[in-house]
Order: C-alpha cells, then sequence, then structure tokens
C-alpha cells in the first residue's frame, strides 16, 4: 500500500489481514463515540449551570445575574431616593441644604452634572461639533472668525480661568440670583440680597436709588455685548456670547476699540476688571437648553442662564425678581413699560416654561424663590 501524503510505502499493520483492519476501525468508532459524548454532557451541564438547574456557582462570580439585568437598562444617578442616614452622610456642603446633595430630587439628579463648567476657559476650548454648529446658528454671523484664533487673542486680554474650584464639604456659599421683574419694586429685599456671599445680576440692572429693594452689592453682572456697561472693579462681569463675533468685542472693548456695532450699536470701549471677565460656556448654554428648558424657546433666557450658573458654583441657592408682578406684569424694576407682556409674545423664550422650571426646583429644595410684591 501507499502513503498518499508521503507516497512511500507503508509497513504492513500489526496482527495483519481482515481481523487487524476489523481492529482498527472498532477503536475509532470507540474514541469517536466517547468524544462525542463527552462533548455533549459537557455541554449539557453548562447550559444547565447558566439556568441554575445545577448549582455550578464557581462558573459565575456572585451577583453576576444581577449585574447582567443592570446593564440592560440605563443607570440614573438619583434613581433612588436616600434615607435620612444616607443624606446626612451625603452632605456636599456646610449649609443646611446644599444644591449638590444627591437623594433629594430623583428629577434634579437625573439631570444635574456637577462635572460641566460653566466658564469657558483655556482648559475647555475646544467644542463639540453638535454644541459648536448650535451655538453659531443663534445669532448666524456674515463675516466668518475663526473660532480658535479668536479664543487665542481673547485669553491673551483676559485669564482665562475659572476661578470655582471643588466642592467643599465644610463651605456655605451662599448666592442670590437677583433678576430684573418689577415684583422687586416696593419688596424690601435689599438688605437680604446683600447679605450673600455671592450676588448675580443680569443686563442693564441698576442699584442707584433701588437699593431698599434691590440691594447694592454685586459681585457678578451676567451681560451680552448688547446690553453691557461698565463695572466697579470689584464685579466679575460674566460675558454670555452669542456669536464669535461677541468674543472678538470683548478682546476690542478691552484693548483696541475697534468694534462698535454687532447687530446694534455697542460700547467701543469697557471699564471693567480684565482679571474678573468671565466668558459663559457655550457647552454649558446647550446642557441647560438639552437638559432643563428642553427645547422649549429657540434658547434658554438670560435669567435661566445665571440661575443654572448658580446652581453650578454655588451651595444656597436664593432667587429675587423673577416672574411677574403681582397685577402679572412683566416689566422691570426701574421703569413703568406698556408692553409689560412682550417677554411672553417673541417666541424666543417659553417664560411660563421656564416659571414651571423655577417652581419645580423651589419644590425640590435647590432653591428658595422670594416672590417679592
Amino acid at each position: 500500500p501507499i502513503d498518499s501524503d508521503s507516497l512511500s510505502p507503508r509497513a504492513p499493520e500489526r496482527g495483519g489481514g481482515a481481523r487487524g483492519c476489523r481492529a482498527r476501525c472498532s477503536r475509532r468508532v470507540c474514541v469517536l463515540l466517547g468524544s462525542l459524548a463527552l462533548v455533549f454532557l459537557t455541554s449539557l451541564f453548562f447550559s444547565a449551570s447558566l439556568r441554575g438547574g445545577v448549582g455550578f456557582s464557581y462558573l459565575e462570580p456572585p451577583g453576576w445575574e444581577e449585574s447582567r439585568r443592570v446593564k440592560l437598562v440605563p443607570s440614573y444617578a438619583g434613581a433612588h431616593r436616600l434615607s435620612p442616614a444616607e443624606a446626612s452622610r451625603a452632605k456636599t456642603c456646610g449649609c443646611p441644604r446644599c444644591v449638590g446633595d444627591p437623594g433629594v430630587s430623583d428629577w434634579f439628579d437625573e439631570n444635574y452634572d456637577p462635572d460641566i463648567s460653566p466658564v469657558w476657559t483655556r482648559d475647555n476650548v475646544q467644542l463639540a461639533s453638535d454644541v459648536y454648529y448650535w451655538w453659531v446658528m443663534l445669532q448666524p454671523q456674515f463675516k466668518p472668525h475663526s473660532l480658535q484664533q479668536v479664543l487665542l487673542r481673547l485669553f491673551q486680554v483676559i485669564p482665562g480661568r475659572s476661578p470655582y474650584g471643588s466642592w467643599d464639604p465644610g463651605r456655605c456659599l451662599r448666592c442670590a440670583v437677583v433678576g430684573n421683574s418689577g415684583n422687586l419694586r416696593g419688596a424690601g429685599y435689599g438688605a437680604t440680597i446683600d447679605g450673600h456671599n455671592y450676588v448675580m445680576r443680569i443686563n442693564l440692572a441698576p442699584t442707584v436709588g433701588y437699593e431698599e429693594d434691590a440691594g447694592s452689592h454685586t459681585t457678578h453682572h451676567f451681560m451680552y455685548p448688547e446690553s453691557a456697561k461698565n463695572l466697579a472693579a470689584n464685579v466679575s462681569f460674566v460675558v454670555v456670547p452669542f456669536k464669535t463675533l461677541d468674543l472678538v468685542w470683548i478682546t476690542s472693548a478691552l484693548s483696541t476699540g475697534q468694534i462698535r456695532f454687532t447687530y446694534a450699536p455697542v460700547k467701543q470701549f469697557l471699564r471693567v476688571d480684565k482679571d474678573k471677565v468671565q466668558i459663559f460656556n457655550p457647552a454649558f448654554f446647550k446642557y441647560i437648553h438639552d437638559r432643563w428648558t428642553r427645547h422649549h424657546g429657540r434658547y434658554p433666557s438670560t435669567g435661566m442662564l445665571v440661575l443654572f450658573f448658580a446652581l453650578h458654583v454655588c451651595d444656597e441657592v436664593n432667587v429675587f425678581g423673577f416672574g411677574a408682578d403681582s397685577r402679572g406684569n412683566w416689566h422691570h424694576y426701574w421703569e413703568q413699560n406698556r408692553y409689560s407682556g412682550e417677554f411672553r409674545k417673541t417666541g424666543v423664550h417659553d417664560a411660563d416654561y421656564e416659571a414651571q422650571i423655577i417652581q419645580r426646583l423651589a419644590k425640590a429644595g435647590k432653591i428658595t424663590v422670594f416672590p417679592g410684591k
């Protein structure tokens, strides 16, 4: 006989003839059947162990079944309320009630992201593509600008750093967010407002002549270019940018004075403390639009931007001057506006939905709202 692999003569098998052939076949059949039986039994036992039928627990670590089920559904922070004992151990500040305390409100915990920075800095200069395209369409421009070059020049004029550090469990940073509603007039909140660590004001917001109701102390003033005004040296100017040209303007207003017009006249030069200028982060802007106002209106109002800014840098947040006055008028505390309901009719902001968010935050114990007069 010839071996088909080696093409060389093959030695006769021991035992010879038909009897040797039958012996060889018998051994091969036994080996094959034994292998099949082993595979079958192994498969049977493995399948039974996965169903828990034979208790082969050493195949799986403890809790494997539970962890496997959990992976099939989203996992949200604050998906259950903490017990009072757990909540006391989870305190994030030294105030009686702290914004960052988990387990108080499922709705708040599911939407609140403590890791997103409200300030645009050198460290988070890159915007995600979805954030960038959403932001640049808020106020489209005819003249293109390179955002990276604009920011590079801007951060040569201002620090480009966030002054807000990590949470300190022993700290109680109390913040007043002061809106411009006419319900401040006659409310007498001035001393209460001034008693906060941070007092945050919005756009024009005069204090001279309104100290008794609106207070006189300001630490943060939030404005966009078209509403900007000069500020005292100890006040942080937080720029709320809606377009790249706004960043070009603040760089110019603090240096060369080249920009005098955006879509409206703007201050050519601005007297503010350069070291205290901060830029509102577009990613934080979109976070509020996505998570909190839920795309109601084209974008959130400046009041909502400031409120959530405070919720991310403060331990306790108290709110003044939001909403209508007692007669339902939406006007500023320093003026009598014949068109007091126009804010609700522009279609840019959804005032009613934003009011619901404020009420829900108050109900969750995350803010205290002072209703005014």
